[in-house]
């Protein structure tokens, strides 16, 4: 007879989450005050996305979020990551606030809090007010002044009634797929500018860390969001070794090194001396950045597999974030990139669960004591309903069963992770993808907007009700 398999049960307190950006659901670009951030822009430029699609509509949850908040109550989630967008509350990035952007996030954190599901806050999830862009966006250091003054607006607004925030959302992205590639919003390919946009998300953290901290209850949490990679080197040949370094340095070092120890890795000065001279970090930035954070929030996907480059390439970069001639490793262009072995994601992305439980266990090495919460880790699938409009999506049942045994594992090993958060809650704006990518749990008919849990989605809530992942069956 098979042995018997022990469930894989969490913590009483574990938090079980879903989480959204504003721009890839709320749709209402033009409503109550709200202007253009750079993402409306980008949407809006020829070529820039799938079939020039925007997020204008997305899946119209400013008009809808009574029945969005509804559905993740039926569902059974305790927690829910939301991001506010800039543009809908201080429309040029500077000034007063308008109170019918930030009452709508008023309305929908009351709901939440009536529904008995915990209100998670991230000030920034990519769409800068495209006035800041204007005046040179992330990398000019006014702009990380302002995000302290929007963060402190927030706070004064909202820090009554949400008690975790997180300041950025994988500024990595913003940064380097942003000013670096050009895959992202606003669409720059200036690799100079992508590390000065680091340094400047960087900065932007700290003072909107301590914003934060002046304006709301001391019974709230600050974090952020990375989206660190698990960096592997091919072979254990030392130049595969040394470019897998290197990468670590620009994915995770940029950031995590100035946020949890207030210094920038010696090897990325190094790596990027002929790119940038660093002149832009000023005396006491550092120690601006290194605020102290009561926790912190990790994105994980699929690993990284690089080694040295036999011949540099001026081809597009198959590095898992879009193709683009243009590199968003600034400094590496004789790094490459290789597809991990396995079975793969509609993006492409191989499915690892190890790579979450050893993400996980370096930062307890880095911060050790620091809470962890994963705050986004999902598939993209091409979910269709059946005949009978049931969406029966069995291999995201099975990445998550998967990834959050991870979790568990991790747990178990002594990490203090007290809480994981479904991307997404429901198939959304997929950025430069457009709506061709799936990561819902939730379907939702573009055509008419109509929401349909998955299986996945009824899966993900008994494991939240009950605490114990259920099995991989969809039936």
């Amino acid at each position: 007879m098979p042995e018997p398999v022990t469930p894989v049960t969490f913590p009483p307190a574990f938090l079980w989450g879903a989480a959204t950006s504003a721009y890839q659901i709320e749709g209402a670009v033009r409503e109550d005050g709200r202007t253009p951030s750079i993402w409306d822009t980008f949407s809006h430029t020829p070529g820039r996305t799938a079939g020039g699609e925007t997020g204008d509509v997305a899946v119209d949850h400013y008009h809808r979020y009574r029945d969005d908040v509804a559905l993740m109550a039926d569902l059974g989630l305790t927690a829910y990551r939301f991001s506010v967008s800039w543009s809908r509350v201080q429309p040029t990035g500077r000034g007063p606030a308008v109170q019918r952007g930030l009452d709508f996030y008023r309305r929908l954190v009351d709901e939440l809090l009536a529904h008995g599901i915990k209100p998670a806050l991230t000030l920034y999830h990519w769409d800068l007010p495209q006035e800041l862009e204007d005046a040179g966006g992330w990398p000019e250091r006014d702009t990380a002044l302002r995000f302290a003054e929007y963060a402190q607006i927030m706070g004064e607004a909202l820090g009554d009634r949400v008690e975790q925030w997180i300041t950025l959302n994988e500024p990595w992205c913003s940064a380097f797929l942003g000013y670096g590639s050009g895959v992202h919003a606003p669409g720059r390919t200036d690799p100079a500018a992508s590390l000065r946009a680091a340094h400047h998300l960087n900065l932007a953290h700290g003072l909107g860390t301590s914003a934060l901290r002046a304006a709301m209850p001391a019974r709230n949490s600050v974090a952020v969001s990375l989206n660190s990679s698990v960096v592997r080197p091919v072979s254990q040949d030392p130049a595969d070794l040394s470019a897998a370094r290197r990468i670590d340095d620009l994915a995770n070092g940029v950031f995590h090194g100035p946020m949890l120890h207030g210094t920038y890795p010696e090897g990325l000065f190094a790596a990027t001396a002929s790119v940038t001279d660093w002149s832009y970090v000023l005396d006491g930035d550092l120690a601006l950045i290194k605020q102290p954070l009561d926790a912190l929030g990790l994105n994980y996907y699929t690993p990284a597999l690089v080694s040295a480059a036999e011949t540099v390439t001026d081809g597009p970069r198959a590095d898992g974030h879009g193709a683009s001639s243009h590199s968003p490793w600034p400094g590496a262009d004789d790094v490459a990139f290789h597809q991990t072995p396995g079975e793969r994601t509609e993006m492409g992305w191989t499915i690892d669960p190890t790579g979450l439980h050893d993400l996980i266990m370096r930062y307890v090495r880095e911060a050790p004591g620091l809470p962890i919460y994963i705050t986004e880790n999902g598939a993209a699938y091409d979910d269709k309903p059946d005949p009978d409009g049931r969406v029966h999506d069995p291999e995201r049942i099975a990445y998550l069963h998967g990834h959050l045994a991870a979790v568990r594992r991790a747990i178990t090993d002594g990490a203090d992770v007290r809480g994981y958060y479904l991307w997404s809650l429901m198939d959304n704006f997929e950025w430069a993808y457009g709506y061709g990518k799936r990561f819902g749990a939730v379907y939702v008919d573009y055509a008419t907007l109509e929401r349909t849990p998955k299986s996945s989605a009824r899966w993900y809530g008994e494991a939240a009700r009950t605490g114990v992942l259920p099995g991989v069956a969809t039936e």
